[in-house]
């Protein structure tokens, strides 16, 4: 039976300690969302995290507490030790990698490829693009996008705005692991590509996650991805964390396995509106 998420238990010190996140958008109106309620999640270095819940279950609203994207109303976020809680999301971003579901997000289209690597490259350095130009690095930008298997080591002074879906979600996923984030934030990232493309991104995400050890969190709605990736998944549910899967459990996980427990959350959710729908005949 798995349980909501537990301290590591390793003596060191997590990468991620989330503690006690809530967060309510539009409160006091009929608008309130409760998206986070009373998040604890700790995350080891190195960890690879699958995401999973219903629409509205709080899970991208998790990456962008994390990421910065707002501030959360209460708990506390240390990232590598640091307690980033109210840093503003430019500072976070010195820390955190982010690719987005959309993959005209997060890359410049009016520049071109060998200019969006060279930010990524130089993220929290000074700013300047002059050292791009050197052979060197021209070189090595080349040879980090051949490993992409797209073809594109060729094209660095394309402009990235004239590529598919597909090879600029490849493109940012590079950028986003460059210089090696304390977190990688991958929010359905395959979700807008077709099959091919999303099969291929997701062939280099685990490449890169494995061979650098990133510490990842990866929001995905397909089963599939749920079941044979990473080595812990989370699936959250009204803002919490419901199940928390790691080790042998985990690795058990079949696509069918995490379907039945989605299942059960719905019927869970239709006794309850049932419920609430009587008692408020009952009081009327």
């Amino acid at each position: 039976m798995s349980a909501p998420a537990a301290h590591p238990s390793s003596g060191s010190s997590p990468r991620l300690r989330l503690t006690g996140l809530r967060k309510v958008f539009n409160p006091g109106t009929s608008n309130e969302v409760r998206a986070l309620q009373g998040v604890d999640l700790d995350v080891d270095d190195g960890s690879f995290v699958v995401v999973i819940g219903t629409n509205g279950s709080g899970k991208s609203t998790l990456l962008n507490a994390i990421a910065g994207s707002f501030f959360v109303d209460s708990g506390t976020i240390a990232l590598g030790g640091q307690n980033v809680t109210r840093w503003p999301e430019h500072r976070r971003a010195a820390l955190v990698g982010r690719v987005f579901q959309n993959p005209f997000s997060g890359t410049a289209p009016n520049m071109t490829i060998a200019e969006n690597l060279t930010m990524a490259a130089r993220r929290g350095r000074s700013r300047g693009l002059g050292w791009a130009l050197k052979p060197a690095m021209r070189q090595e930008l080349a040879d980090r996008v051949s490993r992409l298997k797209l073809g594109l080591e060729d094209r660095l002074d394309n402009a990235i705005g004239s590529l598919s879906g597909g090879q600029r979600q490849a493109l940012t996923l590079l950028m986003a692991s460059w210089v090696r984030p304390q977190m990688l934030l991958l929010d359905e990232h395959t979700a807008a590509l077709d099959p091919k493309s999303a099969d291929h991104v997701i062939k280099l995400s685990e490449e890169i996650v494995s061979r650098d050890r990133l510490t990842t969190l990866m929001v995905t709605h397909s089963m599939q991805q749920a079941a044979n990736l990473g080595d812990r998944l989370i699936m959250m549910h009204r803002g919490a964390v419901l199940h928390d899967f790691r080790g042998a459990e985990k690795r058990r996980l079949r696509p069918d396995d995490l379907l039945s427990r989605f299942e059960s959350v719905r019927r869970a959710d239709q006794l309850d509106e049932t419920a609430a729908e009587m008692l408020r005949r009952m009081y009327a």
